[in-house]
This record gives C-alpha cells, structure tokens and sequence, in this order.
C-alpha cells in the first residue's frame, strides 16, 4: 500500500521550486502541456507550476511512506486521549459539584432508593449489591477537603491527557516522550488493579497504554533505542525527495568539476609539448670544434733549420731571391 500517494489523494500534492539551479533541475520537467513538477510525498510529476518556492533548506518537511502511516496511528490514540480527557473532566466537575450539592443529591437518592431498587428487583438484580451504590455511599462520608483534592486531581489527569493528545496529533518529538512517560507511570497502577481484579475494560486500557508506549520507543526511537533520533533523522533524509535532489545536484557539479579540471590538464600538457618541439626546430646550429689533429697553418714563420738555413716557405715560388740560401 502507497501511503504517500493515499496522503496526496486526501491532501494534495506537495511541490516546491528550489531557488538553486542544479537543484530545481533535479525537481522540474518539461511536458506536452508545460513545466511539470515532483511531489514532495508521492514523487509524482504535478503539470503546472509550484506551490511553493525559495532556498532548498527551508522547503517544507514532508512525511513519505511509512511515516505517514505512523502519524494516522498516532492520531487514532490521540483521539482516544481526547475522549478520556473528556470523560475524567466530566467526572472532575460531577465531583466537584457533588461538594456544592451533597445534601440535595443524599436527599434525592433517598428519596428514589425504593423505586430504584423495586425496578431492579423485578429485573433480578439487587441494588443494595451493588459496588456503585456502595461507591456513591462512600462519597457522601468524604469531607469537603478531600472531595476538592479528588476533583482536583481528575482534572489534572484530564489536562495530561490533552497535552498527550496534542502531542500526538501534531507529531512532535516533545509530544512523543512526553506521551510515552505520562503513559508509563500509569502502567504499574493498571497491573495493581488486575492483580487484584480482572475486569474487561481495565484489558483494553492497559493493552492499548502497553501497545502505546512499545510503539513510541521502537519506531520513534525515542532514549536512544535503535540509534536514536540520529537514525531516525537519517532515515526521514534518506526518504525525502528534496535532500535526494540535493545530492544528486551536489553530485552532478562535483562530476562537472572534475571533467573540466581534467580538461584544463590535457590542454597544459598540449601546450608544454607544443612549445617544447618549437625549442627543438628554432635552436641555432652549434660552431663545429677544430679536430685536434689538423695541422697548424702553413703561414707561420719559417723555421731555422738544423744547418742554420732557413727553410723555404711552403708557398714561395722556386727561383726567387727569398729561395736562395743567405752567403
């Protein structure tokens, strides 16, 4: 069963147009008739515009799933607390009054006492018997002090139940342990009365106190059980449709980061081997070393001889003057 999409059917849909590019392209789509936008409960895209709009962090919180279910469970015992809140405020005034009145009301059930009991008579059933005629009996012997102590006391028990109520139907954190504690200190009361007495309707109340409290602190995780309200909240993130947005738009310009610095590397490598090969082509021709081995020049002076005569240059022609010997 689809509780989100129940939700939208009773409610309506939820959508919201986030001020952030990436991510209200997450959350939009365009269709035959125009835009169309995603449903923060159903997921469903809605044609037409937005609802709502601004930042991302302060789109409404939406329940999805099984947490809709959990807050219909949770208003079904808040009605139940509202209807016994209603029937002990109603006891608190009857005794209250009873304070105001008590002469006038011992005068009348005196006064009807025996055509009570003849009625019942003929029904099989004695009166006289009767745990609610000793009750009422009991009542007339209280002082004034503590008839004003008991009516006070239902009416607090009566205030109780509505801030539970409250709590619960609005769904709050307060309103769950506050529920779950309230509960709970009339658990140990209830198994007394059993103990002592077995009744029909002390069962149900204590199955449905019971069922109350185990339900708060398992699926509320409420005293740190099962993680606690870290887990729970990471559960509700890990749900919702608007933090899935946002992650998948941090996730898409955490890619496009990347491939753009990936790019910008290959370009510098491009460039740095470019410039590198221009190096290579433009560079001038090293002057070549003289070979050590090639003779020194021939236009040196000339060399005296081992006789005393001076040899004739390499290059002067045979039969002039300079090639002849000195006298």
């Amino acid at each position: 069963m689809d509780w989100s999409l129940i939700d939208c059917g009773r409610k309506g849909h939820v959508t919201y147009a986030p001020a952030e590019a990436e991510v209200r392209r997450q959350l939009r789509a365009q269709a035959e008739p125009g835009e169309a936008w995603r449903c923060l409960r159903c997921g469903a895209y809605v044609a037409g515009g937005p609802q709502m709009s601004g930042p991302a962090a302060d789109a409404p919180v939406v329940l999805r799933g099984k947490e809709v279910r959990s807050a219909l469970i949770l208003r079904i015992f808040a009605v139940e607390r509202f209807l016994r809140a209603l029937a002990v405020a109603a006891i608190a005034f009857v005794v209250w009054r009873f304070e105001y009145a008590r002469e006038t009301i011992e005068q009348a059930f005196d006064r009807e006492r025996p055509e009570l009991r003849s009625l019942f008579h003929q029904l099989g059933y004695n009166i006289d018997n009767s745990k609610l005629v000793g009750l009422f009996n009991r009542a007339l012997t209280l002082s004034p002090t503590t008839i004003k102590l008991l009516a006070i006391g239902l009416a607090c028990y009566a205030a109780i139940e509505v801030v539970e109520g409250v709590g619960l139907w609005v769904g709050r954190r307060w309103g769950e342990y506050f529920a779950m504690v309230a509960t709970s200190v009339g658990l140990p009361f209830e198994i007394y009365d059993l103990v002592n007495k077995v009744s029909a309707i002390g069962l149900v109340l204590f199955g449905i106190n019971l069922f109350l409290v185990l339900y708060l602190v398992i699926t509320k995780r409420l005293f740190g059980v099962r993680g606690g309200k870290r887990a729970y909240d990471d559960r509700l993130r890990s749900e919702s449709i608007m933090d899935a947005a946002i992650a998948a738009a941090a996730a898409d310009r955490k890619a496009t980061g990347h491939t753009t610095t990936a790019d910008h590397t290959t370009a510098d490598h491009t460039t740095t081997n470019h410039t590198t090969a221009a190096d290579h082509t433009t560079a001038p021709a090293q002057p070549e070393a003289p070979n050590p081995k090639t003779p020194a020049s021939d236009k040196r002076p000339d060399a005296p001889t081992p006789g005393g005569e001076t040899a004739a240059p390499h290059d002067a022609p045979t039969g002039t003057d300079s090639a002849r010997a000195a006298p």
